[in-house]
């Protein structure tokens, strides 16, 4: 029985055309396809793959593929002979054009084949090197599949002195790796790729935190540790290993100032909530219950009506991969800013879709919740009473390192266009707070660039 997946006319380039099964494989080069066979038509040295020879370099040539259940007595008139032995990689085997440009499925199993390449017209084709659509076909290639054990490869017949030009070819390269020693570079090759990826990793992780990789207590951190970093990453590593005391400390003094900032300071109920951090204690009605604090500072009449432009962070350069980066690591996505325009919670989850709207008490006051993820228009002036409180609530988090971290970013929202003046102020109070434990190496300048000191 016979079956012919491929029958008629393919077009080929260079003088070459493949039969590729592995899908991991952009397929062999020309040394590896043939290192250490006598015969140059067929390379076999690579597993799964087929490097076929043509007399033509470019244009259309004969073709045929047949598929037999056991070997075929060779016609006496084909000029050129080869057999090889061949293994597909997997269930997918395909005459392939090159660079990929087209392919036929040959429906091979995975088992050992004999494959013999027969070839006529060869010298004719070489000399002409290209046909044209119109022109007559100048060579035809016929390539044949059978079961059979594994054996060297031959050559059966060689007329053509092209032929006779690849068979020197493959007889100069030296002989292919043996399968412990190809299984030794793969292993080679796929640790060196996995150091590449983890160095670019790595590499991506400090651009990402400002030059310095985290600590464990950073990467685990929640709320808005990435919001701050991008305003000033030297700030949040002084912060992460100042310790819980100066920690907690930063909370309570970004609070204050963003209070002070927003024109609450004097509030009593704000008050009552900074006494309660600074001695340690849960937040008091109504800062306990989300609902009820923005109620209470929608209905208090002393609530200042103040407006603040948002808090843009500094353009830093774009990530330089490292020298020589070959990897194919996808790098994670940028985890996004929240920023939140007008009444706000420490969490906001998406919108559920519209429904009946909830029974209100008598006497309740209604307020709207706005989101904009990502960043939004310039222009927009932000509510600062709303940008303060969430500093409030952050100083209150359980965990100091997020206190500290979410309480100066609700702060510097709330600075808003001037929060380079807040950020001065966090590193100039550092006795009682970050300095403490922490030297950083550089701090912002009143113009947001890096001046090396002290800190």
């Amino acid at each position: 029985m016979v079956r012919r997946p491929v029958e008629g006319e393919v077009h080929v380039h260079y003088g070459q055309i493949y039969v590729e099964s592995d899908t991991d494989s952009f397929g062999p080069d020309l040394a590896e396809a043939f290192a250490g066979q006598s015969g140059g038509l067929c390379g076999a040295a690579v597993p799964g793959a087929l490097w076929l020879t043509t007399g033509l370099h470019t244009g259309d040539v004969g073709f045929t593929v047949e598929v037999h259940d056991q070997a075929p007595p060779l016609d006496a008139a084909w000029e050129d002979v080869v057999e090889v032995s061949f293994h597909p990689r997997s269930g997918s085997s395909a005459l392939v054009r090159w660079a990929g440009e087209d392919s036929w499925e040959l429906d091979l199993e995975e088992t050992d084949y004999r494959v013999r390449y027969c070839a006529k017209g060869m010298d004719e084709a070489d000399q002409r090197d290209t046909r044209l659509d119109d022109d007559p076909q100048l060579d035809c290639y016929l390539l044949q599949f059978w079961p059979a054990a594994p054996a060297p490869d031959r050559v059966l017949r060689q007329t053509s002195a092209i032929a006779a030009y690849w068979h020197d070819y493959a007889r100069k390269q030296p002989p292919p790796p043996t399968p412990a020693e190809r299984a030794e570079a793969e292993r080679l090759a796929r640790l060196a790729q996995e150091q590449a990826d983890e160095e670019r990793r790595l590499a991506y992780e400090r651009w990402e935190w400002g030059g310095q990789l985290p600590s464990q207590a950073l990467r685990n951190v929640g709320g808005n540790v990435h919001g701050l970093l991008g305003f000033d990453p030297a700030l949040v590593h002084a912060i992460d290993v100042a310790g819980p005391e100066a920690q907690r400390a930063v909370a309570l003094w970004a609070a204050r100032r963003a209070c002070e900032t927003a024109g609450l300071i004097g509030l009593d109920w704000i008050a009552t909530a900074l006494l309660a951090l600074t001695e340690g204690r849960p937040l008091p009605p109504p800062l306990d219950d989300p609902d009820r604090l923005w109620q209470a500072l929608e209905s208090d009449p002393r609530v200042p009506d103040r407006t603040v432009g948002r808090a843009t962070p500094p353009e830093r350069p774009p990530f330089q991969p490292p020298d020589r980066d070959d990897t194919h690591a996808p790098m994670p996505e940028p985890e996004p800013t929240l920023w939140i325009v007008g009444p706000a919670a420490a969490a906001v989850e998406p919108q559920s879709p519209p429904g009946a709207p909830a029974p209100q008490p008598d006497g309740a006051t209604s307020h709207t919740l706005q989101v904009t993820i990502g960043e939004p228009d310039p222009s927009l002036r932000m509510s600062q009473p709303h940008m303060a409180l969430p500093a409030l609530l952050g100083a209150a988090e359980a965990d100091p390192l997020q206190a500290a971290l979410d309480a100066v970013y609700a702060a510097v929202a709330t600075y808003g266009e001037d929060y380079r003046a807040l950020l001065q102020e966090v590193w100039s109070v550092p006795a009682a707070v970050v300095r403490s434990n922490a030297q950083p190496s550089t701090k912002p300048t009143s113009a947001g660039t890096q001046d090396t000191g002290s800190g």
